[in-house]
């Protein structure tokens, strides 16, 4: 299959489950739904407890999706991760108490380049020594596509020649409210150095929606329906129940209605009269190593 650029009329659309590793319900629900082919592709966060969880799944099960979701902020009031490069607190990289910040803004604010580079890289490396087949790279909470670190993040998917999740502009990116106000051109300009690359951009990228105000059903009804034509990536966040209610009380429901809709075999049944083409990122990465040789 390839995911060069799609003929007019077709419409590929990557179903992607961010976050998985920072608990054992978003692993489970990520080994549940990727056989259903429910989701085609997952990203993993590798400083998070349930990292090792995911990790030995993916050795004993090679044919997930996996990629990493390169992690500079620990966003949850009491629930935790620290940088695995365990670096100076003059890196700027961590707050008072050792742990990544807790959003974007702060990150961006405080951390060194250098240091935000070193702790990606070293995220991959880890994920490469555990045994996971790594398939693509994207950035959790959209910290990696900042100003400050986005020629980083293209260096990395360049370096280890990987696909790397990227919309053509910052308002193409769903997530880009952790990024308000930010320049956008150093932005365009990583995008363009990673077009030169061979990476393949997306046209869009959705999210899960945080607010919603009517059913999970409904809602991702009329969002899966009128997907347009061209290359669509989805951030899901599925997340099988258990801890999550703790961790996050306030929009656990969230990441649990998406788990429970995407696992009804109605719902998939639903899903395949669209005539939507569901890709996932190792065709990708395949295609852009063979590019290079």
């Amino acid at each position: 299959m390839t995911v060069t650029p799609a003929p007019t009329g077709t419409k590929r659309v990557a179903i992607h489950q961010d976050d998985i590793g920072m608990c054992h319900g978003a692993n489970r629900a990520f080994v549940e739904l990727f056989p259903l082919g429910a989701v085609g592709s997952g990203s993993v966060m590798v400083p998070c407890p349930w990292f090792v969880e995911i990790a030995e799944m993916a050795v004993r099960d090679p044919s997930l999706d996996l990629g990493v979701h390169l992690t500079l902020n620990a966003e949850k009031p009491h629930y935790k991760w620290r940088p695995l490069t365990l670096p100076s607190r003059a890196a700027g990289l961590t707050d008072d108490n050792g742990f990544l910040w807790p959003d974007v803004a702060s990150t961006r604010r405080h951390c060194h380049p250098d240091a935000a580079e070193a702790e990606m890289r070293a995220q991959v490396d880890r994920a490469l020594s555990i045994g996971i087949d790594i398939t693509h790279l994207d950035a959790h909470m959209g910290a990696a596509m900042a100003p400050e670190f986005c020629d980083a993040y293209v260096r990395l998917g360049h370096d280890y020649a990987l696909p790397i999740l990227l919309a053509p502009t910052l308002a193409d990116y769903a997530p880009s409210d952790h990024l308000a106000g930010a320049d956008p051109a150093p932005y365009d300009a990583a995008v363009a150095k990673a077009r030169d690359f061979g990476v393949v951009i997306f046209d869009r990228v959705y999210e899960t929606s945080w607010d919603r105000t009517i059913s999970a059903a409904e809602l991702y009804r009329s969002m899966y329906s009128s997907i347009p034509d061209g290359l669509t990536f989805i951030a899901m966040h599925f997340n099988a129940p258990g801890e999550l209610e703790v961790i996050e009380p306030g929009t656990s429901h969230i990441r649990i209605d998406e788990y429970e809709l995407f696992g009804a075999p109605e719902w998939n049944r639903w899903l395949a009269t669209l005539g939507l083409e569901l890709i996932g990122f190792r065709a990708m990465r395949d295609e852009l190593r063979a590019a290079r040789r």
